[in-house]
């Protein structure tokens, strides 16, 4: 593994997180749309892979961000 080969590849990695955490923020938005068009938690932790903590915190988050205004 030569320079150009390891900076080649952390500049892969670091696009990767970066799409990542887009992807992460488009998937709370659709929970959060999810949950107020009425789909159950416990469906919404069946199809994502989430624990009801997790869907919780992040429909949640809405609500926090409102309170603080």
């Amino acid at each position: 593994m030569d320079k150009r080969s390891l900076g080649h590849l952390a500049g892969r990695f670091r696009e990767s997180e970066t799409r990542t955490e887009i992807l992460r923020q488009e998937l709370a938005e659709a929970i959060r749309q999810a949950k107020a068009d009425g789909v159950l938690q416990k469906d919404i932790c069946e199809v994502t892979g989430y624990t009801r903590q997790q869907v919780r915190r992040i429909t949640n988050a809405d609500e926090d961000a409102d309170a603080d205004a």
